[in-house]
């Protein structure tokens, strides 16, 4: 299996060859040459296996330069009951995503069990284990370099952290994450770990880390890896629980199940579309933006029309503000028929602070692919919160409920609705005590976070400023 670059102009290589680099020295992102392909026969085999098996089955389809037995120990090492223990009352941490019925074809699928509370631990953790195996192999280092609107960052510094061979160098938009996600990742005193707080919103952070990664002779220098969801480990770790939440709501393989997904930067519903484009029987795929809808429009319209830092909101979802969306790009690779001068010429707009049209395959796009979208608000929000709790006694967080928003507007009741989870409610207890007027339960490894000492550095929106932070700590 071969990796080819969404921009056409960067060589095919193999999976452990694009692991640590996170974009294509054309600037484009990785894909598979092709989709590996999962049959009515292959579903049936999979149908009744735990986590870590699946995984293997999906993984090994994908990752062939790495000797099957290792691959399988890697993954058996990260998807274990320990690691993913912050399960709900009535849920077993060995199935690491149990689903939650809230009613006849209504479920919610639970990715936030892991030691961040939230969904990025499904793919990071595994990310961790990889990126430690190939370094060893290579006897090489690297300095990841990321940037977080609030999840990304804690699940990936709680996954390196003390990992040999990586530093971490991690941005964030200043103040503009929970305070639980801030303790999170400025409370680690770790060696290896190093966060900077960015005075702009994410989208600055996030252009930050694609110039830095853009300049190939620092890149090269200085060993600059990528754990965002650009990385491509990333996402393919993700495809794995729409099989396993597939499996879980269906009795055979003909029945199809819709995804209500919290989106932010594309990343989480770029992994279902995969899952999609691999044989699941997949129906829709519904992107739910907050505020922050540029998804939402495109897909209502066809036009994409990122507004940049100063037109982006600050919400009660904070991890979903965001209006540049990386993972978008391997989306539209796949809707302009793998074809990367299309593709490069469509981002080249975008990275110059403009927009494209494809109104004229929006057809295609809801027929073909099977995307919908809606939108939530801050009012919205509390009421979805406050509803699912009287409703059915379960208590969601602010993104999770912009999921189940959208979801409810558009699913067709005979067809099951699985809505991602994206984080458990403590991690924005501002917001559910707002919605809710109680402080949600946290655990209790967990209580006092925010009163440890914090460790970061305040910085300007620069990418000299975080090249020369870099070389002095490295």
């Amino acid at each position: 299996m071969k990796y080819i670059s969404t921009r056409g102009r960067s060589p095919a290589l193999s999976f452990s060859e694009i692991l640590l680099g996170g974009l294509a020295p054309d600037g484009g992102l990785y894909l598979p040459e092709h989709y590996p392909q999962f049959s009515d026969d292959d579903l049936t085999a999979m149908r009744d296996m735990d986590y870590r098996d699946l995984a293997f089955a999906i993984l090994s389809r994908l990752i062939d330069d790495i000797p099957a037995a290792d691959l399988k120990t890697i993954i058996d090492n990260t998807y274990t009951a320990q690691v993913y223990g912050f399960t709900r009352a009535g849920q077993h941490a060995e199935d690491i995503t149990p689903t939650l019925k809230l009613e006849d074809n209504l479920y919610l699928l639970s990715l936030s069990n892991g030691p961040t509370l939230a969904f990025k631990d499904m793919a990071m953790q595994l990310l961790g284990h990889l990126f430690e195996y190939v370094l060893n192999k290579t006897g090489e280092t690297t300095n990841i370099l990321g940037a977080t609107s609030g999840d990304t960052g804690s699940a990936a510094e709680y996954a390196m952290r003390g990992k040999k061979g990586v530093r971490v160098f991690m941005l964030s938009p200043h103040q503009k994450m929970s305070r639980f996600q801030t303790a999170q990742m400025f409370s680690l005193q770790d060696d290896n770990i190093f966060n900077i707080a960015v005075k702009g919103v994410f989208d600055d952070a996030q252009d930050m880390v694609k110039a830095v990664s853009n300049d190939h002779a620092f890149k090269a220098k200085y060993k600059i890896g990528a754990v965002n969801s650009i990385n491509w480990g990333r996402i393919v770790a993700q495809v794995v629980y729409y099989f396993k939440g597939y499996f879980a709501v269906t009795q055979h393989n003909q029945q199809k199940v819709s995804f209500s997904v919290p989106s932010g930067n594309f990343g989480n519903v770029c992994a279902g579309h995969i899952a999609r484009m691999m044989g699941l029987p997949i129906d829709k795929l519904v992107v739910a933006t907050n505020e922050n809808d540029v998804l939402d429009e495109f897909f209502k319209t066809g036009q994409y029309r990122p507004r940049g830092a100063a037109n982006t909101y600050h919400t009660s979802s904070p991890s979903m503000d965001i209006s540049k969306a990386s993972n978008f790009e391997r989306f539209v690779f796949d809707v302009m028929g793998q074809d990367g001068a299309k593709v490069s010429a469509l981002w080249q707009r975008v990275d110059q602070g403009g927009s494209f049209d494809l109104s004229s395959l929006l057809p295609t796009i809801g027929a073909e692919f099977g995307f919908v979208s809606g939108s939530s608000n801050h009012a919205s929000r509390m009421q979805t919160i406050r509803q699912t709790k009287e409703k059915y006694g379960v208590v969601i967080d602010t993104h999770t409920a912009d999921g189940l928003k959208v979801a409810l507007e558009v699913r067709d009741i005979a067809t099951p609705m699985v809505v991602l989870e994206t984080a458990l409610p403590a991690k924005f207890e501002d917001a559910m005590v707002e919605a809710l007027g109680e402080i949600p339960p946290r655990p209790t490894s967990l209580n006092g976070i925010e009163a440890l000492p914090q460790k970061f550095a305040v910085m300007d929106v620069s990418v000299d400023a975080i090249k020369a932070f870099i070389e002095a700590n490295t």
